[in-house]
């Protein structure tokens, strides 16, 4: 019975994958994925430039071993920004580029002025995909 189920999945699986691929002429795919190998929830806030200034957005929740699609569509910039904290709000990734961020989900364009606009300045990392179309980032444990 376990073995029928797990077949009659799969075939429910490959029949969803079918009709997206016949109904956009194209397979669905992420194109910048974070995966988070801790053992923690973090929250995770991107950064990319945006016609011609920077926009930060975010929030994804990311259980452990667990990954999420935060940029659906080909990477148009070379540089990607990110922030990672966990859920007692403590920074996972030591960034070093100030951008800014808000309590609940957001988008905020531009980097500058954080404080005077009501956001939080924090500092993200840089994240240099060498211009492929995709990319995944793997968070993991910080060995201490």
């Amino acid at each position: 019975m376990m073995l029928y189920r797990a077949i009659h999945l799969l075939f429910e699986k490959l029949a969803l994958a079918l009709c997206v691929f016949l109904f956009t002429g194209k397979i669905a795919y992420a194109e910048f994925t974070v995966c988070n190998q801790s053992f923690d929830v973090l929250n995770i806030a991107i950064g990319k430039l945006h016609h011609d200034r920077f926009r930060t957005q975010g929030w994804w929740k990311i259980g452990p071993n667990q990954c999420a699609n935060v940029i659906r569509s080909p990477l148009e910039t070379r540089y990607i920004y990110i922030y990672a904290k966990d859920v007692f709000g403590k920074a996972v990734l030591n960034g070093s580029v100030p951008m800014c961020v808000a309590p609940d989900r957001f988008t905020i364009d531009d980097e500058k002025d954080c404080l005077i606009r009501g956001y939080l300045p924090v500092p993200f990392i840089e994240i240099d995909t060498q211009q492929t179309k995709r990319w995944t980032i793997f968070i993991a444990e910080r060995v201490q």
